[in-house]
């Protein structure tokens, strides 16, 4: 029996995610791929966990900025 007392995981789609980090869904692909993002595969699909995104933007926050590896830039603010 479940323990109705522990937190719930949520997962995001691969759009959800692209669209939150406001880079394409082939980004967040590679992301997954590459081992830079965890992911869970649901059939043919992935689905991201939050907590997974939120580490994800803190280390980008430390690190200055999300970068690309296919071009190297980086994929935060435009100035």
């Amino acid at each position: 029996m479940p323990d109705e007392n522990a937190p719930r995981t949520t997962f995001l789609t691969v759009a959800e995610v692209a669209d939150l980090l406001r880079v394409s869904r082939m980004t967040v692909y590679r992301w997954v791929h590459a081992g830079d993002m965890p992911a869970v595969r649901f059939g043919r699909s992935f689905r991201v966990p939050q907590a997974a995104v939120d580490e994800f933007l803190k280390q980008a926050e430390l690190t200055g900025g999300i970068t690309t590896e296919d071009d190297g830039r980086s994929a935060g603010a435009v100035g």
